[in-house]
């Protein structure tokens, strides 16, 4: 089974894209954004669940940073 909440790899220009089962949820800047699509989704103690890996991959770099490099 994989994971329901994709954060993806740093993108060039900043941000993170988000997939919640798939489907695309946006572009977070921070966590308070992949908090926002996570409670659009349905989720509302999202906060609780960033840090769980049975809920999200974080892929392409270190977890809870957004900015590029």
């Amino acid at each position: 089974m994989s994971t329901p909440i994709v954060i993806h790899h740093l993108s060039p220009t900043g941000g993170r894209r988000v997939t919640i089962r798939g489907q695309i949820a946006g572009l977070a800047h921070d966590d308070q954004d992949v908090a926002e699509f996570l409670r659009r989704a349905g989720l509302p103690d999202a906060e609780q669940l960033l840090d769980r890996p049975e809920w999200v991959q974080w892929r392409g770099g270190r977890a809870h940073t957004y900015a590029a490099a």
